[in-house]
């Protein structure tokens, strides 16, 4: 009978995970965004909404939730129901890099989420106004040597991806250069632009239409191969920064405690929506590159990236209130 009683559990509980997704969804969907409209992580989200809606046979609605460095938005999808009616649009920035900057943090990436996929990768480059006068990393290393303390580059804002990344070059290499915090990174680019500031960390969207057209410098790009935008500039890896591999990912996560079953179905669904030549090829007009990975492996890296970002955060010293 203990046996019985056993056995009867168990595919309780089985029917139980099985049961949401065969019905789900059957109401519209919310995707958070924790950030204003009209950046990559908006527009990531505004097109993956358009096709999951088509697939899924519901509304998928984007909801801007802005302000506080994404805390704010994010911290609403930790706090809502888990039943995969209020989803994520996940940036790594917020996940994986704010939970070291701020001394209060008001969710947990690991206990208050869970990964469903990571949609994409954005490159990230270096890019020098001409007059700087360099036109490669090993340039720049000798000019940073040869004028200590003259060097800034110009970013996202504290805290942000290109701002770490920056800081991780600098601890790699020596590179001796201060850091510029604007109010967004095409900020940042027109001020390289201009020669207000020398350098700039940017998303390669941002970036890439100015070094074709020479009004800025290509040092360096922050992934392990070139990128099909700009195909002359060479990773930093290839340029003797052994294992420099930092891009900018966006996903989406769901409430911790969302059935798997709820979480496996978005998975297959958003993998076939990645899938799409359109869908692809806007993601490349964004300079993401598309990923759709399982839950596990996204939660890896998620995992993996805390711990390297902490050391980089604490390293450098960059906190905000």
């Amino acid at each position: 009978m203990r046996s019985l009683k056993i056995l009867a559990t168990c595919l309780l509980t089985t029917l139980a995970g099985v049961a949401p997704a065969q019905d789900y969804p059957n109401k519209p969907i919310r995707l958070i965004v924790p950030f204003a409209t009209g950046g990559v992580t908006d527009t990531t989200a505004r097109v993956m909404a358009d096709k999951l809606s088509q697939r899924l046979g519901q509304n998928v609605i984007v909801e801007n939730r802005a302000g506080g460095s994404g805390n704010p938005g994010t911290q609403y999808v930790a706090q809502s129901p888990p039943d995969g009616y209020t989803l994520l649009l996940a940036f790594d920035g917020t996940m994986v890099i704010n939970p070291f900057v701020f001394t209060k943090i008001p969710f947990d990436t690991i206990k208050d989420f869970v990964p469903v996929t990571k949609l994409g990768d954005a490159a990230l480059v270096l890019v020098a106004h001409p007059g700087l006068g360099v036109k490669n990393f090993a340039e720049l290393m000798a000019y940073s040597k040869a004028n200590p303390g003259k060097l800034s580059f110009g970013h996202s804002g504290t805290g942000g991806t290109t701002h770490v990344a920056g800081e991780l070059l600098k601890q790699r290499t020596g590179l001796d250069m201060t850091h510029i915090p604007y109010k967004s990174g095409g900020q940042a680019v027109i001020d390289a632009i201009g020669g207000q500031v020398p350098l700039a960390y940017s998303a390669v969207a941002g970036a890439h239409a100015h070094v074709k057209s020479g009004k800025l410098i290509g040092v360096g790009v922050s992934m392990p191969r070139r990128v099909g935008s700009l195909p002359d500039v060479a990773t930093f890896i290839e340029q003797g920064v052994a294992g420099f591999d930092v891009s900018s990912w966006v996903g989406i996560m769901a409430p911790a405690k969302t059935p798997k079953a709820v979480i496996d179905k978005l998975n297959a669904t958003i993998a076939a929506v990645l899938k799409e030549a359109d869908v692809r090829e806007r993601f490349a007009t964004l300079g993401v590159e598309p990923v759709g990975n399982t839950s596990e492996q996204f939660g890896e890296q998620i995992k993996g990236d805390l711990a390297r970002w902490q050391k980089v955060v604490e390293a450098a010293k960059i906190k905000q209130d």
